[in-house]
C-alpha cells in the first residue's frame, strides 16, 4: 500500500447548529426559546482535521467508526469528495456520534451537547496494520474503546519511528497525567487549549510554566491556545507567543481543529515552527467568520494571503 501523510483517529459527527438571540443568564428552565436560525454540517475531531489537511494538500485517511445511519451516510458522502478514505472496515449497533450546538447571536458564545456513540467502538479487527502507513498520527480525543486502540496506533508509530500528534479534548484531559502518560511519552506534537492544559495538569500555573511541565512528560513540540487571548508554544529550544488577530466573530467551534491542523500542514510542509504557528492561525481566524467546522477552512495559499492581510505575527518570547 502507499504511504500517506496523515492518519486522524478520532469521531465523526453530525453537527446541528442552533442560533438564538437570548442571553444564556436569561434561559431559565421552562422557557420556550425562539431560534433565529439552523444548519446541519459534520464534524467531529477525525473529519474536521482530515478535511482541513486535505484542503492544505496533504494525503489523508481516517480512522472512525460510523453507524448504520443516515448520518453515516452524509459524512462518508463528504469525506469521499474530499478524496479521504476511512480505512475502519465496520459498523457500530451504536448511532453515529451527533451534536447539538447552541449559540447566543448576543454573547458570541455557545453551549454544545454531544452524543458520543459509534465513534467509542473502535476494536482491532476494525483496520488492518498494513493500512498504517501514514508519517504523522493524528489523535482527535478518541474515547472508551477507540481510546485503547489509538494508543496502540501510537506503540506502532513508536515502532515504526513515525511522528504522533495528540490533541486532547477536556474529557480526555481531565483524566490527568498518570492515565495518559503512555502516549504524552510518545508525542511529538501536543495541542491543546488552556482549559485543558489545567486540567491535565491539575494545577493552575502561568502558561510557560504549564509549557514547560507539559514537555517534560514527552511532547517535543507543545501549544496552548486559549481563545481570541495570546498563544503560547514551545519547540524545545524557545517559547514563542502570538496575539490572534481582532475580527468579527461569527461561530468558535471548529476554530481549535482548524489552528492544529493547519500547523501540521506548516510542518509536514517543512515550514518553520513559528511560519506553522502562523499558517495554523490563520485558517482559524477563517473558520471563525463562518458557521460549521469545515466552512472556511483554506489551502495553503489562502493561508498564506490571510497571514499577510491580517499581519499574523510569531514572536519569541
Amino acid at each position: 500500500m502507499f504511504r500517506y501523510d496523515v492518519l486522524c483517529i478520532g469521531s465523526a459527527t453530525v453537527d446541528h447548529f442552533i442560533t438564538i438571540s437570548e442571553l444564556w443568564n436569561k434561559v431559565k428552565l421552562g422557557d420556550k426559546i425562539l431560534i433565529e436560525q439552523t444548519e446541519m454540517h459534520s464534524g467531529g475531531g477525525a473529519t474536521n482535521s482530515s478535511v482541513a489537511l486535505a484542503k492544505m494538500g496533504l494525503k489523508v485517511k481516517i480512522l472512525t467508526k460510523f453507524g448504520q445511519d443516515h448520518n453515516a451516510e452524509l459524512i462518508s458522502k463528504e469525506l469521499r469528495e474530499h478524496r479521504i478514505k476511512n480505512i475502519c472496515r465496520h459498523h457500530s449497533r451504536r448511532q453515529t456520534d451527533s451534536s447539538f450546538i447552541i449559540h447566543s447571536l448576543k454573547e458570541k458564545d455557545r453551549v454544545i451537547f454531544v452524543h458520543k456513540g459509534a465513534s467509542l467502538d473502535l476494536e482491532k479487527d476494525d483496520f488492518r496494520k498494513s493500512q498504517l502507513r501514514a508519517e504523522w498520527f493524528y489523535l482527535a480525543s478518541p474515547m472508551e474503546k477507540s481510546w485503547k486502540i489509538a494508543q496502540e496506533v501510537v506503540n506502532f508509530a513508536q515502532r515504526k519511528k513515525k511522528s504522533v500528534l495528540f490533541n486532547p479534548s477536556l474529557y480526555l484531559a481531565e483524566k490527568g497525567v498518570t492515565s495518559l502518560r503512555k502516549v504524552l511519552s510518545k508525542t511529538t506534537l501536543l495541542v491543546l487549549n488552556k482549559q485543558e492544559a489545567q486540567a491535565l495538569l491539575q494545577k493552575t500555573v502561568g502558561t510557560k510554566a504549564m509549557l514547560s511541565l507539559l514537555q517534560k512528560l514527552g511532547p517535543e513540540k507543545v501549544v496552548i491556545t486559549d481563545g481570541a487571548k495570546k498563544m503560547w508554544a514551545v519547540d524545545g529550544i524557545y517559547y514563542y507567543c502570538l496575539t490572534p488577530p481582532n475580527i468579527k466573530v461569527v461561530h468558535t467551534a471548529g476554530a481549535g481543529d482548524a489552528f492544529t491542523s493547519g500547523l501540521l500542514a506548516g510542518l509536514i510542509k517543512n515550514y518553520s515552527f513559528s511560519e506553522a504557528l502562523a499558517l495554523g492561525q490563520a485558517n482559524a481566524s477563517s473558520i471563525i467568520q463562518h458557521i460549521g467546522t469545515k466552512t472556511g477552512l483554506l489551502s495553503e495559499t489562502e493561508a498564506l494571503k490571510l497571514v499577510k492581510k491580517y499581519r499574523i505575527k510569531v514572536r519569541r518570547c
